[in-house]
């Protein structure tokens, strides 16, 4: 049986701003980020959003969860509360609010429901036990945390009002490989678990291969390929795939094929 769309992006275009000389102008010219992009997903799939840096991978993410909204095209969503864990969890968490608190603040701002106070507590500690964190971390501010346990409570701060869709933006770059691979596999169990659909944004095509169901490769804010994910390893299309691929040292006979 057919799955249900989750997600559909069509004729997708986005732009900005151009700060740079806005002292010497009267007039702030916009600068297209994103063409034309589309495509659509499944409820519970995972769609991995690949390419080098400065692509849009991260563009495209703030538009579907509406942080930037200066685009042409449509948007679609079946739910209304995408969540989004950022790259750098250092940056991410604020330094003065022990993790209990930061825990708690989706709740507190939430606008479809009135959390009591015993329901918020629950809920945190329903989030520590997923995101495999003891709750003596509540008390602790995010300096006291260390990188892997810091993008570990951004994950829970995502799942806490339980969103259908998650967006994963580059969420193991900024962590050593022994942490990525404990970051990776909490966000499979996840994914198992609940069924959540995940957007999951990388560079690294090693990392893609292990979580998602499709890949879609980005080049100057454009898609160049899209497709399920052991097929396009193993057959890109593209010559800029290709060379993605060759770049992360993942040949054909290799990883895509023993898979």
């Amino acid at each position: 049986m057919e799955k249900e769309k989750v997600l559909r992006v069509s004729n997708l275009n986005v732009f900005y701003k151009n700060r740079k000389h806005k002292l010497f102008s009267k007039t702030d010219k916009k600068i297209q980020a994103l063409f034309d992009v589309s495509f659509d997903m499944e409820e519970g799939e995972v769609l991995a959003i690949a390419g080098e840096s400065g692509c849009g991978k991260s563009t495209l993410a703030r538009a579907i969860v509406g942080i930037n909204k200066d685009y042409q095209g449509e948007i679609w969503q079946k739910y209304n509360r995408p969540q989004m864990v950022f790259q750098d969890p250092y940056n991410s968490l604020n330094p003065a609010k022990k993790i209990g608190w930061l825990l708690e603040e989706p709740l507190k701002v939430d606008k479809e429901r009135k959390w009591t106070k015993e329901e918020r507590r629950k809920r945190v500690e329903e989030i520590m036990e997923e995101i495999e964190l003891p709750l003596s971390m509540l008390d602790r501010f995010p300096s006291q945390l260390s990188g892997g346990q810091r993008q570990r409570v951004c994950i829970g701060m995502a799942l806490m009002r339980e969103p259908k869709l998650l967006i994963a933006d580059e969420p193991v770059s900024a962590l050593d490989v022994t942490i990525q691979a404990q970051i990776m596999e909490l966000l499979q169990n996840l994914h198992k678990k609940h069924g959540i659909s995940i957007i999951f944004i990388s560079h690294d095509l090693r990392v893609v291969y292990q979580i998602s169901d499709h890949v879609m490769v980005m080049k100057n804010g454009r898609v160049v390929e899209y497709g399920e994910t052991k097929q396009l390893y193993k057959k890109p299309q593209a010559k800029y795939t290709r060379q993605l691929l060759e770049a992360a040292g993942i040949r054909k006979d290799k990883t895509a094929e023993n898979a």
